[in-house]
């Protein structure tokens, strides 16, 4: 039986070093496709929120284009996160390990792995982003459509619009402070964003950091 967190394409080639296929193309465009929806809704965001930020309407041609073009930015990072979801969800069911990874934090953050179960395809810190970045991605348009008056006007009153604000604000937020987690994860973590980019890890890479997952893809079973 395949293993949970054994995706299509996931593949060891033998060599020196030993290679991993660790992400197919279409899932690097996805993810990039959603990284820059992110910050564009993030630059756009903060411009709409505050005057002290206003100048950043710059970026997309003033402020009337930055409030047209904003909720489109965001559909469109609806969509393509749906793509990631769909791609990963099974590989970020959190397992007993996964517990025991979280419990043991001060080694993740001292670098003694040597210390840690062994993890699938995702740790503990990747998955509870995962499930964060999904919840707070529902949030945010469900929330912005309540305030796009020109298309969903009539459909909430005066008092919905000023909740959806208010809840659209703070999972903004939250959202950006996990995506800057997130950043700063794959930075930390050497290969990380090398994956991201050419889609394969090193043998060692994934011996240190997903030991777990190699052992199910070598094996082809759990």
């Amino acid at each position: 039986m395949t293993a949970y967190d054994v995706e299509s394409g996931d593949q060891v080639h033998p060599g020196r070093p030993v290679t991993v296929d660790r992400y197919t193309a279409g899932a690097r465009l996805n993810h990039w496709v959603t990284a820059i929806c992110l910050v564009l809704l993030a630059l756009s965001g903060l411009a709409l929120f505050t005057p002290s930020l206003y100048f950043l309407t710059g970026l997309f041609g003033g402020g009337q284009w930055t409030r047209t073009v904003h909720p489109w930015i965001g559909v469109v990072l609806f969509v393509s996160f749906f793509g990631l979801f769909v791609r990963f969800w099974k590989a970020n069911l959190w397992k007993a390990e996964d517990g025991t990874w979280m419990a043991r934090m001060r080694d993740v953050l001292g670098g003694h792995e040597e210390n840690l179960p062994e993890i699938g395809k995702y740790n503990a810190g990747q998955k509870v982003v995962f499930w964060a970045m999904s919840l707070l991605i529902i949030v945010l348009i469900v929330s912005g459509f309540a305030i796009w008056d020109q298309y969903f006007a009539q459909y909430t009153t005066i008092d919905q619009k000023r909740w959806a604000v208010l809840i659209h604000a703070m999972a903004a937020v939250t959202i950006i402070c996990v995506w800057i987690v997130h950043v700063y994860a794959a930075i930390w973590v050497r290969g990380t964003i090398s994956a991201m980019t050419k889609g394969r890890v090193t043998g060692g890479w994934a011996w240190r950091h997903h030991r777990k997952w190699l052992r199910e893809l070598v094996s082809g079973k759990k």
